[in-house]
């Protein structure tokens, strides 16, 4: 089979990168594309850095084993703290959430303050301030116009993870953890807000609802999913064949819940025996 013709791989955390997977379906109709959600292990943002690189290598691995054409880290933590590694180390391309998501919150800049959501070992890495600030250096040295004079507000959100991930439904509930997260951010006024994390947008709704009708929502994933048709483009890396591409889906701990996340949440139909299980160490394929 043509290099061209092999299936795009994406991974994260656990269930939130489907988000990521929604965006790359939806611009890139033809494309095969492999899942990897490591539910077994989520959440990633309360762990060291050297285990999520660990587990990051691992699956990207994995994903290299089934001769995929690109990685996808639809994983904000595992962008910001092994994505340099992996790319040291690639056969392939390898496409991080977070630059993407800092352009966009740079080309939307309007001189207020920017905020930044995210996982607490993607705050506690700066990735996002550190990205943005290099869109901004890179924009003064071609024109000089913006002012560095604004503030990037970022705010660790631990507990959105685990709403998405158990699915939890009680709307007063999600309503008063994400204002207690979030009122912080509202009364320092930012243009925009980037979602740092994959499962973030699952929740946009009560996100914009907490930050006003004022204050844009940045989906990293919409932006990384415009990066990558772009490039595969550029690169004469498109499927040549026009056919609706094929859907793989692996976990590393059960297959209901992510069914039924992506059909609740993202309108993905996921079928049964799309969906693999492979153990937690060794990464060997079972399928169920």
């Amino acid at each position: 089979m043509k290099f061209n013709n092999f299936p795009i791989g994406i991974f994260d955390s656990g269930l939130g990168g489907l988000t990521v997977f929604k965006e790359i379906r939806k611009i890139l109709p033809y494309e095969d594309l492999i899942y990897f959600g490591d539910t077994a292990r989520v959440p990633y943002g309360n762990k060291s850095k050297n285990t999520i690189m660990r587990y990051s290598n691992e699956i990207f691995e994995f994903l290299i084993n089934k001769r995929v054409k690109i990685v996808i880290v639809a994983c904000n933590t595992s962008s910001s703290l092994a994505l340099d590694s992996l790319r040291e180390r690639a056969i392939v391309p390898v496409f991080g959430v977070i630059g993407p998501g800092a352009k966009k919150a740079v080309r939307v800049f309007s001189g207020k303050n920017i905020a930044v959501i995210g996982t607490s070992a993607t705050i506690k890495s700066k990735a996002y301030s550190n990205a943005i600030n290099r869109e901004i250096e890179h924009l003064n040295g071609d024109k000089g116009y913006i002012n560095h004079t604004f503030k990037i507000i970022e705010q660790a959100c631990p507990l959105f993870v685990p709403l998405v991930e158990e699915d939890f439904s009680n709307e007063e509930i999600i309503r008063n953890i994400i204002s207690y997260y979030l009122n912080p951010i509202v009364s320092k006024k930012p243009s925009c807000i980037v979602l740092g994390c994959t499962h973030y947008p699952i929740l946009k709704n009560f996100i914009s609802e907490a930050m006003g009708m004022n204050v844009e929502i940045i989906d990293s994933g919409i932006e990384t999913a415009k990066v990558v048709k772009c490039y595969l483009g550029e690169n004469g890396m498109l499927k040549d064949r026009k056919e609706m591409g094929s859907e793989s889906f692996f976990v590393s701990d059960g297959t209901r819940r992510l069914k039924d996340l992506g059909e609740k949440f993202l309108g993905i139909d996921i079928r049964i025996e799309d969906i693999h299980v492979v153990e937690d160490v060794s990464l060997q394929e079972v399928q169920i």
